[in-house]
């Protein structure tokens, strides 16, 4: 790709516009640019504040200076995609635009092409920049709190780290937990066995599972106990050494039950802990103890905080939208609470009377 700035006339406004002429040597990655009946051209298109003209291997940009320059780096990084091997695709357009909005040191085309895991012409990988910051710190810390709403791929890329780990031999097993039933793991009123009891809390990891390694062997690596799928209560007491451990929904634990399974790290072992502070599902009155662990490692090295947002959300994009609608909600609903304290008149701190005195 080359990049050619030419002077134009001035806009509506009076600013200055230039063109900027960007060569595209390689038909095959024009016609992956444009995309199937220009889809991903019109996209670019309402993306970027400056026009944009394609007529054969040259695409012209027109626009002020500062423009031009984002969408020459917009397309300087889809052509890197589609050099790494990549099909553009309207999702992996918008994310890119996304990631240069933020204005950060790292690369779109990096991000998107860090593969995890690849199973079955499948491959696994972050999809916005807070994952592949999460997916970097699980890297290079020894425990990590991945905290954020649903559908920024929390358990799932830390499942995914924990089978690459597996498999490059870094680990002998993986051990998943997660709270069975508001945290207080209650499961006596259920039917059936034990194990018919526990399974519908743990069957999102089992799916997870599925999708990143072949299930006709994870009987058999759950029989060896190298795969281990447990409620949190059947850590107690346990020092889980050279083991890759991820406790989910972690929102639902106590305190107490934070600091139990956080004291089972054993030697060569890593701790993933995931969990949206927003859906606690404990009892009114108890405190999450992901709340507050945050307030108690804070100063701890190796502990790794890494916060996801709505902007990591890989699912509909309407699930971004709820989140960010529910955020707006709550804190609404804090300001008029804190608005109608304020607004009760003539009382005192301790709740009586102010006034007249007998």
């Amino acid at each position: 790709m080359t990049g050619t700035p030419n002077p134009s006339s001035a806009g509506s406004n009076g600013a200055a516009r230039v063109q900027t002429k960007i060569s595209v040597s390689d038909p095959k990655i024009m016609v992956n640019l444009l995309g199937a009946k220009d889809e991903i051209l019109r996209l670019i298109e309402r993306t970027l504040a400056s026009d944009v003209h394609v007529r054969g291997n040259e695409i012209t940009i027109t626009g002020d200076p500062a423009e031009n320059a984002t969408a020459e780096r917009l397309f300087s990084e889809l052509i890197e995609l589609i050099e790494k091997g990549e099909t553009l695709s309207v999702d992996s357009v918008r994310r890119t635009a996304a990631m240069l909005e933020q204005n950060t040191t790292e690369r779109p085309a990096d991000v998107l092409t860090l593969n995890i895991l690849s199973r079955r012409g499948k491959t696994i990988r972050p999809k916005t920049l807070g994952q592949k910051r999460y997916v970097d710190a699980i890297d290079q810390n020894t425990i990590v709190f991945g905290i954020g709403p649903a559908g920024t791929g929390k358990t799932y890329l830390a499942m995914a780290k924990a089978v690459q780990a597996l498999t490059a031999k870094q680990v002998s097993r993986i051990i998943l937990t997660r709270p069975a039933v508001e945290a207080g793991e209650r499961l006596g009123f259920l039917p059936g066995t034990l194990n018919e009891k526990i399974d519908p809390y743990l069957r999102p990891l089992y799916d997870a599972l599925h999708d990143m390694l072949d299930p006709e062997s994870i009987p058999r690596l759950m029989a060896a106990g190298t795969i281990e799928v447990a409620p949190l209560a059947y850590m107690r007491g346990r020092t889980l050494n050279d083991a890759f451990i991820i406790l989910d929904e972690a929102q639902n634990t106590t305190p107490e039950q934070m600091k139990m399974f956080l004291t089972r790290l054993g030697f060569g072992a890593k701790i993933v802990v995931t969990g949206d502070v927003t859906q606690v599902d404990l009892p009114g009155g108890t405190t999450s103890g992901l709340r507050i662990v945050r307030e108690i490692l804070r100063d701890v090295e190796d502990v790794h905080f890494a916060e996801l947002s709505s902007s990591d959300v890989v699912r509909h994009r309407l699930v971004a939208e709820i989140v960010d609608a529910y955020a707006r909600y709550d804190v609404e609903q804090e300001q008029s609470a804190t608005q109608s304290v304020h607004a009760v008149p003539g009382r005192a701190a301790s709740g009586g009377r102010t006034g007249h005195r007998r």
